[in-house]
């Protein structure tokens, strides 16, 4: 069963592998075992696998998502639920990361930035990589089903589904839209702890999903720019690729007023919070739209490499996500 799972996803890889690109998928590369494999030490194994579920990208989702409880519950909601959820958050993000390894590994082998991940490396072997992604997400689901609630679960499989089949597999090769859709994934975190509290949607939620939407393409478009000459070796077509640096610019600033008006909503009209969280929502959002606006006037001016300072935006928005969740978290004990 597992050969068949593995083998379509191969087929699927290799019909969306832009033009050109080879690397390390291939038939036999699906039984085990890589070309830079060598003396594979359990300590550098285990290391291996936790960075298969991309840890650092699993902290900021579940930024967004223990807040959200917060909000949700109007105060502290129960610790031994934050807990459940957590864990499994965990894992489901982990299990849709190692799967995103897997189906990359061709491509991840030619980038600078990814040639050290474990699958590309040969620390941890491809067919290895596909069972625990499978096993983390199958996991998971079961977790939140029994620890949490069922349409928890029911979320958490789709935003898993979502990444690996139609991020990683369909749009990731194909669009320079990849990222504003393939973004969705990470949304549907805000979802799953408001559900993990309520066992329902409402509008509160589904605010916060638009904002993260919205704070998607500013957030990762600048990360883009400053690597954009390894997605275009492999064919990736992100949007720093097939367009110049001022579209994209003036993409991140139109996306900025979006994403911090949106956020702003909470508030007013829906009157979800007090007077605290859209005090910092519209200071640090005022912070951000500066800095979207200085990217955009440098990138009109033609400033290209190290002066370009796209990175500045990159990093203030994972302090903006963080102080913004925050406020979420803090605001239900002064409403």
């Amino acid at each position: 069963m597992l050969d068949f799972i593995s083998r379509g996803v191969f087929v699927t890889a290799v019909e969306s592998r832009p033009a050109g690109v080879t690397g390390a998928i291939g038939p036999d590369s699906l039984q085990g075992g890589s070309g830079r494999s060598g003396r594979r030490p359990l300590p550098a194994r285990l290391k291996a696998f936790v960075e298969l579920t991309k840890p650092r990208i699993i902290e900021l989702l579940l930024i967004t998502t223990v807040p959200v409880m917060f909000l949700a519950q109007g105060g502290v909601p129960d610790l031994w639920l934050v807990l459940a959820t957590v864990v499994g958050g965990y894992l489901s993000a982990g299990g849709a990361n190692a799967l995103n390894m897997y189906i990359d590994r061709d491509i991840d082998a030619l980038m600078h930035r990814t040639e050290q991940r474990p699958l590309v490396t040969g620390m941890v072997s491809p067919r290895e990589g596909l069972v625990f992604g499978i096993s983390l997400s199958v996991v998971s689901t079961v977790w939140f089903a029994l620890l949490v609630n069922p349409l928890s679960a029911a979320l958490s499989l789709t935003a898993i589904l979502y990444y690996v089949f139609v991020y990683t597999l369909w749009l990731k090769r194909r669009t320079a839209q990849n990222i504003v859709w393939g973004g969705v994934a990470g949304c549907l975190q805000v979802f799953i702890g408001w559900s993990a509290v309520r066992d329902e949607l409402a509008w509160a939620p589904f605010v916060l999903f638009l904002v993260l939407f919205f704070w998607t393409p500013p957030h990762y478009w600048p990360l883009s720019m400053k690597v954009k000459d390894d997605y275009e070796r492999v064919g990736v077509p992100m949007l720093p690729v097939v367009a110049g640096n001022q579209v994209v610019a003036r993409q991140i600033v139109l996306y900025s007023w979006v994403m911090v008006l949106t956020s702003l909503t909470l508030w007013w009209p829906l009157g979800e919070t007090s007077w605290f969280y859209p005090v910092v929502a519209a200071a640090i959002g005022g912070f951000w739209l500066k800095e979207a606006h200085a990217l955009h006037s440098r990138a009109r001016a033609g400033i290209t490499g190290a002066k370009l300072k796209e990175m500045r935006l990159f990093h203030w928005s994972i302090t903006y996500a963080t102080l913004l969740f925050v406020a979420i978290a803090v605001d239900p004990f002064l409403h």
